[in-house]
């Protein structure tokens, strides 16, 4: 059993005037609350010095510790090395710009360790940056990840999140999976999602890192999502199944015009060439395309069962 209770996972980029608060205001809360924690403050591959600030924090508290990427791999790329690496009971995930709350630590650590739930979200109610391009997009985006998934949140997308240790262990996430975190470890098993409504404060310092193009990339990973947790493993019951349907449907509209053909020739009917009927390259199209599905399906199941399906990232530096 670990002797950590909480692990809280910052992922980083360009954050160094916040770190200090941040840091300072964690170690407050839990203090007070009687709560060992450590920090993981996950570096992707800053420019404006904030791996120096981590080094500074590491040296004055020894439940810091640093992890720092050679260059930006993204924030799920962050997370995903912080998992690895935390050793708390419940893990605890939050954005390094101050505008998570820490005072919201030990209410989500209750939620995990008291009400066993498995991910706790949290859901930002009530928004200080209500701009008609960020919060119309977001909440679409919401409304179509419940309806995709049937888990009942209202912030996917919301840094503030609280996990059992065995659940961020057992997910992977990569590209821009993040914001699909509760879905993923539904998809794994981890099926009590609660969620808790959280104070959102304003930005204090630096600027926004995301923009609108993440709306579009957010859609495009819900669909992979789907794809893999269904068919990652069989890819040959999707490709093979759609190339047997092809190949069939192929066949039949071929037999059709050979059978056509042939009853006029029996009767003395005159009757084209049946390579003058388009139905006759519809139907070859068909039974073309459904061996190549087919294929890819059977290509799909030895590269599943050879592949490692390990991600590689360039960590520079671990304090």
């Amino acid at each position: 059993m670990s002797t950590t209770q909480i692990s809280i996972i910052v992922p980083l980029y360009n954050e160094a005037e916040s770190l200090p608060e941040l840091s300072a205001w964690i170690d407050k809360v839990l203090k007070e609350n009687r709560l060992s924690y450590e920090i993981i403050m996950v570096d992707d591959g800053s420019s404006d010095g904030s791996w120096n600030v981590i080094e500074n924090l590491v040296k004055n508290n020894s439940s810091v510790r640093g992890i720092k990427f050679r260059r930006n791999y993204g924030k799920s790329a962050a997370l995903h090395c912080g998992f690895q690496a935390a050793r708390g009971e419940v893990v605890i995930t939050m954005d390094a710009d101050l505008q998570d709350s820490p005072d919201e630590i030990p209410g989500l650590y209750k939620m995990i360790t008291e009400e066993q739930f498995d991910l706790v979200s949290g859901w930002k109610k009530k928004r200080y940056d209500n701009t008609v391009t960020k919060n119309l997009p977001s909440k679409l985006f919401n409304w179509t990840a419940r309806k995709f998934s049937g888990i009942r949140l209202h912030d996917f997308n919301c840094g503030l999140k609280a996990y059992r240790n065995d659940v961020v262990k057992a997910i992977e996430v990569y590209g821009e999976m993040h914001r699909y975190i509760p879905i993923i470890a539904s998809k794994a098993g981890f099926r009590r999602i609660g969620e808790k409504v959280v104070q959102h404060r304003k930005r204090k310092f630096g600027v926004t890192k995301f923009g609108f193009e993440r709306f579009i990339n957010g859609y495009l990973d819900l669909i992979t999502i789907s794809f893999i947790s269904r068919f990652g493993k069989r890819p040959m019951h999707l490709f093979g199944t759609l190339g047997t349907l092809m190949f069939i449907l192929g066949f039949i509209m071929a037999a059709i015009v050979g059978i056509l053909k042939l009853i006029a020739v029996y009767q003395n009917l005159p009757a084209r060439l049946v390579t003058e009927s388009p139905y006759f390259f519809i139907a070859l199209a068909a039974m073309i395309l459904g061996t190549q599905l087919f294929m890819t399906g059977f290509l799909g199941e030895l590269i599943s069962r050879s592949s490692s399906e390990r991600n590689v990232y360039h960590i520079e530096k671990e304090i």
